[in-house]
């Protein structure tokens, strides 16, 4: 029924342009139609009594508009000028011409008055003043707008669907706000410039034209298919049925991912396949149903899907392979949501297949969009393929000197104490042989969290080391040693250097023996004066 609805509605403005009326307008406003009159057709009746009016209004003086009878007809007229006579053809049912001829002299008379009144200088600075007064409402309802949607109508939506770490909304939602917010801020703006060029009747009088041709643009047929024709508004109509389809499969989709196949028993990659095939299926048939209701021939659309292979066959091979790589991938079901694979250099958990990629949230909470042909092209790790339950390999290096037994009970205690290592199947211990300088073992463990198995192998690194330093035990490290089979270094040095270095050696000799002598010299000299001072304290005594 809505897309019945939707069809009608989409045919009136076809309807509408097809009848043979034209209208009577007044500074950009519409005063009323006339229909054609036996040799005159409406176009030519309404262009004459508009320009008759448009002089008539540009006048200061009193415009004097009557009826006159004319061969049974009223006859209207302006300033004494024939306007137009009221026909049969311009009353609708129940009215008489003379009725109809009463009601159009009012609707001139007020149209008139109201014309010179806004040609006044008066009203001139008024609509001025009303227009930057609505200009500066118009800026301060943008302001608010913003800080509403930034601040108040965040806090209405659940916060539970933030992310955990950095409190950030889905950018699905994000995305809504954003859109609502600029079509609402354009809708304003659209207002007051409506607003705006409606205070003034030279600027009435152009937006009418425009959206008058506008009107006709869109409503005029572009496309003809078969014996249909299709305007702008028509293909635009069918877009937005066709988004609906897409909205209404999704929600569909959703409903039964939730409420029934969330209640089963069934693996959340099965469930997802399964959403995938409805979500498709829906669209499929809402698309076919929505063609023929829009009166296109099914049987026709062979042509189109023989000029969409060709399209595919020399454009769009790389997106025809992504999605048969992502049928593929969804009922092969070698890689489900939830999964935690590896996939080249990105290691992260599978969130979502979907046609053309499979998105893929590595450890560093970064989202990596991953084509599917990738996944059946390259070597994939699943760690979570019919099983989260997955082996890690710690490899310890021991020095010489250590109890190999006792090495080995510390690296299972290291296993046992650990919560997220399984206890079956049970830690194992191997001695992998002597090494240069150490003892070489690997600790093998079982975990179910594969996402976990690098903070897993950090905690277990840091027990090992605590237990083995209780155990005196040491982490061996590169050890050197360095034979010269000479009591020299059987160096080769240049004539020039070995010069260098024998003027550096003659002139360091000399520099010492200068300061040898003249520490010597000081010494004697303060040997003597405390000879001196020691006999002259001795005569004195005496």
């Amino acid at each position: 029924m809505v897309v019945l609805g939707w069809f009608t509605l989409a045919q009136m403005p076809v309807q509408a342009q097809s009848r043979a009326t034209a209208a009577i307008t007044l500074d950009g406003r519409r005063l009323f139609e006339v229909n054609e009159a036996g040799q005159f057709s409406a176009e030519n009746r309404a262009a004459d009594a508009n320009l008759i009016l448009r002089e008539a209004v540009r006048s200061s003086e009193p415009v004097k508009v009557e009826i006159l009878q004319t061969n049974q007809l009223p006859v209207i007229l302006v300033n004494s000028r024939h306007l137009l006579t009221v026909t049969r053809q311009d009353t609708p049912p129940g009215r008489s011409t003379q009725e109809q001829a009463k009601i159009w002299v009012q609707r001139i008379t007020e149209a008139v008055r109201q014309g010179q009144e806004e040609r006044r200088l008066s009203y001139f600075w008024r609509a001025i003043l009303l227009a930057v007064l609505f200009v500066l409402g118009a800026i301060a309802l943008h302001l608010a707008l913003g800080w509403v949607w930034r601040y108040w109508l965040r806090r209405l939506l659940p916060q539970e669907a933030n992310h955990p770490d950095t409190g950030a909304q889905p950018k699905g939602i994000e995305l809504f706000l954003q859109l609502t917010l600029v079509l609402v801020r354009a809708f304003l703006w659209i207002g007051t410039a409506i607003y705006i060029t409606d205070l003034f009747p030279l600027t009435r009088e152009w937006s009418q034209r425009a959206v008058s041709i506008l009107w006709m643009s869109l409503t005029s047929p572009v496309i003809s298919i078969g014996e249909s024709s299709y305007s702008v508004i028509n293909i635009i109509i069918l877009i937005g049925l066709f988004v609906g389809v897409l909205a209404i499969a999704g929600a569909v989709t959703n409903l039964v991912r939730s409420r029934v196949l969330r209640i089963t028993n069934i693996s959340r990659g099965v469930q997802e396949s399964i959403a995938v095939a409805i979500n498709y299926s829906l669209i499929f048939i809402g698309t076919v149903v929505l063609l023929q209701i829009w009166g296109l021939d099914i049987t026709s659309l062979a042509i189109v899907a023989s000029v969409l292979g060709v399209a595919i066959g020399f454009g769009l091979q790389g997106v025809a392979k992504e999605l048969v790589s992502g049928f593929v991938v969804t009922f092969e079901r070698a890689i489900e949501v939830g999964d935690f694979v590896e996939i080249g250099k990105y290691m992260g958990t599978v969130e979502r297949l979907n046609a053309r990629s499979t998105h893929i949230r590595t450890l560093d909470d970064i989202v990596v969009i991953v084509p599917n042909s990738r996944l059946l092209d390259t070597e994939v790790v699943n760690w979570s393929h019919r099983g989260s339950t997955s082996r890690l390999v710690l490899p310890v290096r021991v020095a010489y000197g250590a109890s190999i037994s006792v090495v080995r009970s510390a690296l299972l205690e290291a296993a046992r104490e650990s919560s997220d290592v399984l206890k079956k199947p049970a830690p194992l211990v191997w001695f992998q042989g002597y090494g240069e300088d150490f003892l070489n073992f690997q600790l093998l463990v079982w975990i179910s969290k594969p996402r976990k198995q690098f903070q897993i192998k950090s905690d277990l690194y840091f027990k090992i080391d605590e237990i083995l330093r209780q155990h005196n035990i040491n982490i061996p490290y590169p050890q050197r040693s360095l034979h010269l089979r000479s009591g020299s270094l059987p160096l080769e040095l240049s004539p020039q250097l070995e010069n260098s270095l024998s003027h550096l050696s003659e002139g360091l000799i000399a520099w010492l023996k200068t300061q040898l002598q003249t520490h010597n010299s000081n010494g004697f000299t303060n040997q003597s004066s405390q000879s001196t001072k020691t006999s002259t304290d001795k005569n004195t005594s005496d």
